[in-house]
């Protein structure tokens, strides 16, 4: 049984691979991270910010179902 790579894609590349959200709107979300739950989604190595994609459609998915079960 192999386990699936998850692809990391550093934060200035990350509009190269997905349009949503901006760099700047990613910035956001890291500087944010402990206080919105974004950290799982970030890698560090060294200087270089990289974030999960698998990692990151889960969090979306996570906060979707978070707004709609406080509706």
């Amino acid at each position: 049984m192999t386990i699936p790579e998850s692809k990391l894609i550093p934060v200035t590349h990350w509009n190269q691979h997905y349009e949503w959200p901006t760099i700047a709107g990613l910035r956001y979300l890291i500087f944010n991270e402990h206080q919105n739950g974004f950290s799982k989604c970030v890698k560090r190595v060294g200087r270089r910010v990289l974030i999960d994609s698998e990692l990151f459609r889960a969090w979306v998915e996570e906060q979707n179902s978070s707004q709609k079960g406080g509706q």
